[in-house]
């Protein structure tokens, strides 16, 4: 085991994984109007305080693990209670902005560097500077430079860091050996990934080659992979519909119509794609290490690659931080508990042990027994995903965004419009969102 896993931390980790829901805009309008309700959203007594916390990425599978923290934080800071209160990963968009906007906002949530950008503009965060200063426990050196830098918003530290984690192929073992398909390698292409796809796919049995849906973020990453840009350098113009991206968009809907199971179906079933693979009814699978605990006790043998690349390789990583509300009457007490959070020696080592995403400490030994601590073997892909990030990209008007080039891709897929007609239409209407 190397004693350094993390590569070198010199970029920032981009991609968004929560889409923030439409009209989230309207937050600075409606945020200046909420102090007076706030201040009833947590208690103080007896020298008490109640924090209240708003989470997505604990769900089900480290929920237990998020009490453990929070258990050792409280034991160590008795004046301080915290309260959470974790939303499904498709609803916290829509539950976080309606809290905000109604003055119930939690005094302390988490967001993805999208989100934070968006709250942070329309003036829901609390800049964490004063109460930094007040924190003796706290030292911004415990975080590695990109990640702390991630978590800030035109130079100001509107939230810390707290972890970060990568999207894989995932792939079953079992299926492979079956089939006599050689398993990912760190060298595989689009093209090596689709033959094996194709060769693992027996749709009358109900088993599938590959599982990629045809996304935003799907699509940004393979133009990455092609090696596309979705933005000009200047920012000011879309320029995704250029040979690459039309490239990127055939590669995503070839394999949902040939590899895949039908996308109508998956795409009003919650979890299709984790019970498919779970049932030991896919081969290969684009998902992330928070995947990982989920998969321990599955009634076959499974492992990761780093995700294959056309031109060259392009992982999706994904940076989660988390804020205090604007209007908290508890920021001091907030910070503690956030600091807390994203850099104890519990919080790392419950990360780690549970296979949970990772904290973007400065020390990487705090780091070093993922490696080693279970299912699947390659741990070290997690890591070495990191060398080559894609860069999705963030612009002030998101969710409108991403909702052109969703539409753009489904009229494709359904064969409505044509590929290239599809792109280039959207690319105008993204380009006229930039001015």
């Amino acid at each position: 085991m190397p004693s350094h896993p993390l590569p070198p931390q010199e970029t920032v980790m981009h991609t968004p994984r929560i889409a923030v829901a439409a009209g989230i805009a309207a937050l600075a309008l409606t945020t200046a109007a909420c102090a007076q309700g706030s201040a009833t959203r947590s208690a103080s007594s007896d020298g008490e305080t109640t924090v209240r916390y708003m989470t997505f990425s604990a769900g089900a599978d480290h929920a237990k693990d998020l009490d453990a923290i929070v258990a050792a934080f409280e034991k160590d800071n008795p004046t301080i209670k915290v309260q959470v209160q974790s939303v499904p990963y498709a609803n916290y968009a829509t539950t976080l902005q309606t809290a905000i906007s109604g003055g119930t906002a939690p005094d302390t949530f988490e967001l993805d560097q999208q989100s934070l950008a968006t709250y942070a503009s329309s003036g829901a965060l609390l800049d964490l500077a004063q109460s930094a200063a007040k924190d003796p426990a706290y030292h911004s050196s415990a975080y590695a430079p990109a990640n702390l830098k991630a978590a800030q918003y035109k130079g100001t530290q509107y939230a810390l860091p707290e972890s970060f984690s990568t999207v894989v192929l995932i792939y079953n073992k079992t299926l492979f050996a079956k089939a006599g398909v050689a398993t990912p390698t760190a060298g595989w292409t689009w093209k090596d990934e689709q033959t094996a796809a194709r060769k693992l796919t027996d749709a009358g049995k109900g088993v599938w080659g590959d599982f990629q849906p045809i996304t935003f973020n799907e699509f940004s990453k393979a133009l990455d992979q092609a090696g596309g840009s979705f933005l000009s350098a200047d920012g000011t113009k879309a320029t995704f519909d250029s040979p690459q991206g039309i490239a990127a968009a055939k590669w995503l809907i070839s394999k949902n119509k040939t590899t895949m199971p039908d996308a109508a179906k998956t795409a009003n079933t919650p979890d299709y794609d984790t019970n498919l693979f779970k049932a030991g009814k896919l081969a290969m699978w684009h998902n992330g290490n928070w995947q990982f605990s989920a998969l321990q006790n599955v009634p076959f043998d499974w492992d990761v690659a780093v995700e294959p690349g056309d031109t060259h390789k392009a992982s999706a990583v994904f940076q989660n931080s988390v804020g205090i509300s604007k209007n908290t009457p508890h920021a001091d007490a907030a910070f503690t508990w956030l600091a807390y959070l994203t850099a104890s020696d519990t919080t790392a080592k419950t990360r780690v042990d549970s296979s949970w995403e990772l904290p973007p400490l400065a020390d990487t030994s705090k780091v070093a027994g993922y490696l080693n601590a279970g299912k699947p073997a390659n741990r070290q892909a997690v890591f070495d995903s990191l060398k080559q990030q894609a860069t999705a990209p963030v612009i002030a008007k998101q969710q409108q965004m991403q909702d052109i080039v969703n539409n753009a891709l489904a009229d494709a897929a359904a064969d409505r419009t044509d590929v290239a007609k599809a792109l280039s239409q959207a690319a105008r209407q993204v380009t006229a969102l930039l001015k």
